[in-house]
Formats: C-alpha cells, structure tokens, sequence
C-alpha cells in the first residue's frame, strides 16, 4: 500500500466516523423530539380523559341531585296531605270529646297585683263561662 492509498483510506475512514457520528446525532435528536411529542400527546389524551370524566361526574351529580329532589317533593307533598287529614280527625275528634264529655278551657292574665282568670266549662251542649278578677296580696 503506497502512502497515497494510506492517506485515502485514512480519509475514507474519517468521513465514515463523521457520517456515522452525524448520523448517531440525528437518530439522538430524532429518539429526543418523539419522547417529547408522545410525553405531550400522553398529557393530552390524559386531560381529555380527566375533562370526560369530570363532566359525566356532573352530570350524575346533576342527575342524581334532581331525583333526591323530586323525591324530596313527593314526600314534602305526602306528608303534608297526612299532616292535613290528621288535621281534619283531630278537629272532629275534639268537636265529639267536647260535646260527649265536656272539657274545661281557659287562660289568665297577671297585671301589677291582679290575676284575671277567664274560664269556660262545657259540659255537652251546656257552657258555663267564668271571669274573675283576684287582687294579689304584694309586699312592698
């Protein structure tokens, strides 16, 4: 091998090294910006699955609102209808007690040193009705 042909081929062999470490460059920078781009695409189909699920999250919270609502409602409505036919039989319960037995109803009323007492009897279809008015003894 002459040194024309040694120089060739040591030329030869240092544009390969060149090539080749150009081209492992490359490859690097290629393997680097596809991590890159699948990291941003991970992160978006991760924020679209996390926006889907905060809105199906709402909308059964929304649904599920509605119905305990509703239910609320029904009873609210029920219970109002009980509350007036019990109502209705207290009424006519008391009406029967006070013209079968009789019943005694009054108040009192306290001013300064007198005590006035109002009181009425029923017995039946008879009413007895009393008003009295009682000094009260005060110290001073």
């Amino acid at each position: 091998m002459t040194q024309e042909e040694a120089a060739v081929f040591i030329q030869a062999w240092w544009r390969g090294t060149l090539v080749r470490r150009t081209l492992l460059h490359a490859a690097l920078r290629a393997c680097i910006i596809q991590r890159w781009w699948r990291q941003m695409q991970a992160r978006r189909l991760e924020k679209r699955r996390r926006e889907t699920l905060d809105s199906y999250t709402r909308d059964e919270w929304a649904a599920v609102r509605l119905q305990s609502w509703v239910r609320m409602w029904r009873i609210r409505l029920r219970y109002c209808r009980l509350l007036h036919a019990v109502r209705i039989i207290q009424v006519y319960w008391r009406w029967h007690i006070c013209h079968t037995r009789g019943f005694i109803q009054g108040h009192y009323d306290i001013k300064e040193n007198q005590l006035n007492l109002q009181l009425e009897i029923s017995l039946g279809s008879q009413a007895c009705r009393v008003q009295q008015c009682i000094a009260l003894p005060i110290k001073e």
